[in-house]
């Protein structure tokens, strides 16, 4: 293409073609990806008329629940406060036992793979099984109570925080990791000394982040009998107490944004 007298312009660049075969390929995925879908929409059992033919009821519902009931109101502040320590211990217990894990099972302090795939691996298993399960296991090991929601929440957010923090620690520059290895200093006088200081601000800004959801997340694990205010915002269904009912829906509300809000400006402290 030519640019056109007079106007001092450099030619546009023309796209080349792309080949048949890439465009077949490309119109096979989507086709592939399209088919994917409907059938993840069927295996759901995704059905608008249902939804459509429910709507009156979940407004009549609604209709019921307001206004919000108040008895009982210091009872649920008590549940609020248990499932925010749930979320504060079982994130603490996951952040003593991400620790030492995180350095295992970074490329950058850990080069061998012998060492290192395993506790990926075991870090991956731990994610893979959500608090909910790992609560439910739990109110059967030890009974009924927030205990089992703690350990529930520890073990998943330990999974998480060790892969979290692991990549936080590739991530570093290695030139002060080999710096203090050339000076004979051991890996725990490395790793405390050298590399803490560094990771400090980014697992930091994790670990606030996973409190912020682990707080989401106990909400329900009174649903199994782990403790919280989701026991009774379950009871509250089962009975159909929908005044009580919306004042939950309140008080987590708060609780959450409350939480979040603090979480974020403590995040951007430390950015």
């Amino acid at each position: 293409m030519q640019a056109r007298p007079g106007t001092g312009l450099a030619p546009a660049p023309v796209r080349p073609a792309r080949p048949l075969p890439q465009r077949v390929l490309r119109w096979l995925l989507a086709a592939v990806a399209v088919a994917g879908f409907i059938g993840c929409l069927r295996l759901a059992d995704v059905d608008p008329v249902e939804l459509a033919e429910g709507l009156p009821t979940m407004a009549g519902w609604i209709g019921q629940a307001f206004p919000p009931s108040t008895e009982g109101l210091s009872t649920l502040l008590v549940r609020a406060a248990e499932t925010v320590a749930i979320a504060v211990v079982g994130t603490a217990f996951a952040v003593v036992l991400a620790l030492p894990l995180c350095v295992l099972a970074a490329r950058t302090t850990t080069p061998s793979g012998w060492v290192r795939l395993p506790v990926r691996l075991f870090l991956n298993g731990l994610r893979g099984v959500d608090a909910f399960v790992f609560a439910l296991l739990f109110v059967a090991a030890v009974g009924l109570g927030p205990f089992a929601g703690v350990l529930g929440i520890a073990l998943h957010t330990w999974g998480s925080m060790g892969k979290l923090f692991s990549e936080s620690i590739e991530a570093l520059p290695g030139g002060p990791l080999e710096a203090a290895e050339l000076t004979g200093a051991s890996r725990l006088k490395t790793s405390s000394y050298t590399l803490l200081p560094d990771v400090l601000p980014s697992i930091s800004s994790i670990g606030l982040y996973l409190l912020e959801f682990n707080i989401r997340a106990s909400t329900v694990l009174g649903v199994v009998g782990a403790g919280g205010i989701g026991q009774e915002l379950k009871n509250s269904v089962d009975l159909l107490a929908f005044p009580r009912l919306a004042t939950i829906l309140i008080v987590i509300l708060v609780m959450v944004t409350a939480v979040d809000q603090l979480s974020a400006r403590l995040r951007k402290a430390l950015a």
